[in-house]
């Protein structure tokens, strides 16, 4: 990269704005109340404009298409999967390298979507790994790292204990870090999303929840508290309520609900974006995967201050029409005593608690496919937790599915018909 391509990439990375999410929910509202609908006819409807569905309802827009979004909620709201401030976004994809392709145009996408709304939604922090020798998690980012040539570094212990001081990594683990991972917005993505479709043409209904829909002579009406819309073809991407929406899916979707957490450490700035890097540790002590990220400004980023730790692994199951959704105290106890034995300087005591939803595939890969014979009705479900960082270019494969009845994106270990072997 000669000097002068490298100062205009880094003219237009700094120019990025960092609005206040207000600020961008008001101007998504305002264009929405603008929307003057003078028929209920669309080529496509889009059931739930959460993560997956806004993207959806973009490229759909963007490709000239006439589409609706429907969303039972206001934007952006914290009773589905996507609310949380940030999500970790990286490459070497220890569930299974398949995944890697669909990553890289992933990647590729959210710098479009930055580029075309002025919005900084991507951080690059990095991210460190550890577990012990014989971690899965470890050995399968390897994996990936050396499949697809994804730079990927052997971090020392005596870098840990200088460079990463933060950290209290036992002996007998091992360390690897990731340079081209960090997190995304996810509340600031769903509404760029949404700002960039309605600029294009979409028409996007909030509060408005889907009561029915049906599909008769090629035709799909759909039934909402206020009104019926037809379509040509629906993509329904309904999160924890797939079920509902698509009675066939109970058997295949587990929703749970997982407790998110923000501490109040005893060192803050050691703790603060740009000096503390996204995380994941494998403790064979405890189930799963522990997750974190450095503490954000939240006027920017929409959720509480504070040091933000997750547990990866599927919690209690629950009905995501219950209003109140209680902190389990023994989640809660999981997370400050793995804080406490890691990063023990991270903990002096719990800040906020909130929970997200999990809607869990059998085997917690996506689920991604036609549901009819005529490839009318598409459904992109069962995204298991580690689905937010795919939005982008999920977004483009259920729109290809929906304009083309294919996609050239390597999906096929996505398809339903998995479950029937």
């Amino acid at each position: 990269m000669n000097r002068r391509t490298f100062i205009e990439k880094s003219a237009k990375a700094s120019s990025l704005s960092l609005i206040s999410l207000s600020e961008l929910q008001q101007s998504v509202n305002h264009k929405i109340n603008d929307q003057n609908l003078k028929k209920n006819k669309f080529d496509v409807i889009v059931l739930g404009v959460g993560s997956m569905g806004s993207s959806t309802c973009y490229q759909l827009a963007k490709r000239g298409y006439k589409v609706l979004g429907l969303e039972q909620f206001n934007l952006p709201h914290d009773k589905g999967s996507h609310s949380g401030q940030s999500r970790i976004i990286r490459k070497a994809y220890f569930e299974h390298p398949n995944y890697v392709p669909l990553l890289e145009k992933a990647y590729k996408n959210w710098d479009i979507l930055q580029n075309e709304s002025g919005h900084k939604i991507y951080h690059k922090t990095g991210l460190l790994y550890f577990g012990k020798s014989s971690s899965d998690l470890l050995n399968s980012v390897q994996s990936s790292s050396e499949l697809y040539g994804i730079p990927l570094k052997k971090v020392k212990n005596t870098e840990i204990s200088s460079k990463y001081k933060q950290f209290n990594i036992p002996d007998n683990f091992k360390s690897l870090f990731e340079p081209d991972a960090g997190f995304l917005t996810p509340e600031r993505a769903i509404l760029t999303h949404v700002e960039l479709a309605l600029k294009k043409g979409a028409s996007i209904h909030l509060n408005e929840k889907v009561i029915d829909w049906s599909q008769k002579d090629g035709i799909i009406e759909v039934k909402t508290e206020k009104e019926k819309y037809f379509s040509k073809k629906i993509i329904i991407t309904t999160g924890a309520w797939s079920k509902e929406i698509v009675p066939n899916l109970k058997p295949r979707i587990v929703t749970t609900q997982q407790l998110i957490s923000w501490v109040i450490p005893k060192k803050w700035d050691d703790f603060t974006l740009g000096k503390f890097p996204c995380w994941t540790i494998e403790d064979e002590e405890s189930k799963g995967l522990f997750y974190g990220f450095p503490i954000l400004e939240s006027g920017q980023f929409g959720a509480p201050i504070g040091l933000k730790i997750a547990h990866h692994y599927p919690g209690k199951e629950v009905n995501p029409n219950k209003a109140e959704r209680d902190i389990d105290k023994n989640d809660e106890e999981i997370l400050t005593t793995f804080l406490k034995k890691f990063i023990p300087n991270g903990y002096s005591k719990n800040h906020v608690m909130k929970t997200c939803l999990y809607s869990n595939s059998p085997d917690s890969d996506f689920i991604i496919d036609f549901l009819d014979v005529n490839k009318n009705i598409i459904v992109g479900s069962g995204f298991s937790g580690h689905g937010f960082k795919f939005s982008s270019v999920i977004g483009e494969i259920l729109s290809d599915l929906a304009i083309n009845g294919n996609t050239l994106l390597p999906i096929d270990f996505l398809r339903l018909d998995r479950f029937e072997s």
